[in-house]
């Protein structure tokens, strides 16, 4: 159940918490009668009965509740306990709400109109009653319980004995009296929860500035009930489906501790204890109605406007907060644009850098090609075709081809000292020539094996073969047609 900061202040708020349940009791009446219609209307009941006419259960049947306002300034609203009509059927009968003595269950519930009838409806009517129906264990093995629960019967039917209503619920509001003893509901929230500590139920008297005001329930489900020596509602009464009954509940009503409503004892006492309710009532429900009035004004008052002080507060630290979110996204953009300004001025530096380190490789390749004896045209156009060699293998090509030239040299240098026989020149051009082919062959060898550890994807497979023809035909034009 919720509780308001106004009852912890006040110091009840562990009673509501706690006590979120309640029994009040109504007396065990056996209504009699012996013509054929009220034995018939026993017929009736016992037929309506769950699992009726077993020997070793007692029926009875009880008002469980009656919607109103009881002497324990409970009140049952129509609303509130025609939702709960249902909530009875299969709940403990216990002996003196004594959870560890169970005699019985009750088997089922139903709603009565005033005049006794059933209620089919699924709205609540405007005052009404619920009926409960209920068995009793009257077969036990222990013969001292199989005796008491005998003696408890017998005293039933002598009227010796009340029921008592338990029920949960879940929350409540207050039932206040006007001048005329009519009852209004007033909500229980921050503005009126100082008026929870006047209740009876918490410690309270039950007025407030001389005004009369009660506990109204709400979300009820009832729990079951209990077989009590005191009485408590003089409408909730038990009728014996086993034995006689009078033919309507209304005027099972009229029944009350074994002798007739119209005892004149019992309704001069009840008239007069309402009557002195009544003026009282009167007396009380115009102060109660200014003073509430004055309260409750008061109260809403100074919790409005501590709540449009809290709104305010609020409204300050949201717009604080806004301003700084709205300060750290400023910064984070500028951060962001300053990060993406850096990262492409790196990626420009990089492309410079690479651009220049592109341009000092060309030109130490071409310096290398124009000493193996390449012309610097020459060298300049061969360079695309090299390009795709890393360093060491471009440096073993270039070492052959210096080799080659300075084999090349030699014999021109030869042949001018000296004239040889044609035979003989003949054998030497072969054998160069050969020596070339292995040569070639060599670096031919030497780059593939090179560039195989350089380039796995296919793509680049591509370029390599582009690469090994360029280096095939150079070979066979400059080198080996030599």
């Amino acid at each position: 159940m919720k509780i308001y900061p106004q009852e912890i202040s006040d110091g009840v708020a562990d009673l509501v918490q706690s006590s979120a349940s309640l029994a009040y009791c109504a007396p065990a009446i056996l209504c009699t009668g012996g013509d054929a219609e009220t034995i018939a209307f026993a017929e009736k009941v016992k037929a309506e009965s769950a699992n009726p006419k077993q020997l070793d259960l007692y029926y009875i049947k009880s008002i469980l509740v009656s919607t109103g306002w009881n002497k324990n300034d409970d009140v049952f609203t129509p609303e509130a306990t025609f939702a709960a009509r249902n909530t009875p059927e299969d709940k403990q009968f216990n002996f003196m709400h004594n959870e560890n003595d169970i005699i019985g269950h009750i088997t089922g519930s139903y709603v009565v109109d005033k005049e006794g009838n059933k209620v089919e409806a699924e709205e609540a009517p405007k005052d009404f009653d619920i009926i409960s129906e209920a068995v009793l264990y009257n077969s036990w093995t222990d013969p001292e319980n199989r005796e008491r629960m005998k003696q408890i019967i017998a005293e039933i039917e002598d009227g010796k004995w009340f029921v008592s209503m338990e029920c949960l619920f879940a929350g409540f509001d207050y039932a206040l009296t006007d001048e005329y003893g009519k009852a209004s509901i007033l909500h229980r929230n921050e503005g009126s929860a100082f008026l929870t500590k006047h209740l009876r139920a918490y410690g309270g008297t039950g007025e407030y500035e001389g005004r009369k005001i009660g506990r109204s329930l709400q979300n009820i489900s009832f729990s079951g009930k209990g077989l009590v020596s005191k009485p408590a509602n003089p409408r909730s009464v038990i009728l014996d489906a086993s034995r006689a009954s009078s033919n309507s509940v209304n005027e099972d009503l009229l029944t009350l501790g074994g002798s007739d409503m119209s005892d004149t004892n019992v309704l001069e006492k009840q008239l007069a204890e309402v009557r002195s309710e009544l003026a009282s009532a009167k007396e009380e429900c115009v102060t109660l109605q200014a003073s509430l009035d004055e309260a409750t004004s008061k109260e809403h008052t100074e919790a409005v406007a501590k709540l449009e002080s809290d709104i305010v507060a609020q409204a300050e630290a949201i717009k604080t907060l806004e301003e700084s979110v709205t300060a750290k996204d400023a910064a984070i953009t500028e951060l962001q644009e300053s990060l993406e300004a850096k990262n492409n001025e790196f990626i420009e530096k990089m492309k410079e850098m690479k651009k220049m380190k592109d341009e000092k490789k060309a030109e130490s390749r071409k310096a290398s090609l124009v000493e193996a004896g390449f012309e610097a045209d020459e060298a300049e156009e061969s360079l695309v075709a090299y390009d795709a060699l890393d360093d060491d293998s471009f440096d073993t090509l270039v070492a052959l081809m210096k080799k080659k030239y300075g084999k090349m040299e030699k014999k021109e240098d030869e042949e001018a000292k000296m004239e040889k026989p044609k035979a003989e020149e003949a054998e030497e051009v072969e054998a160069e020539e050969a020596e070339a082919e292995v040569a070639a062959e060599e670096a031919l060898e030497e780059v593939e094996t090179t560039e195989a550890t350089l380039v796995d994807a296919s793509d680049e497979n591509q370029e390599l073969e582009a690469t090994r023809a360029s280096v095939a035909e150079w070979l066979e034009n400059n080198v080996l047609s030599k």
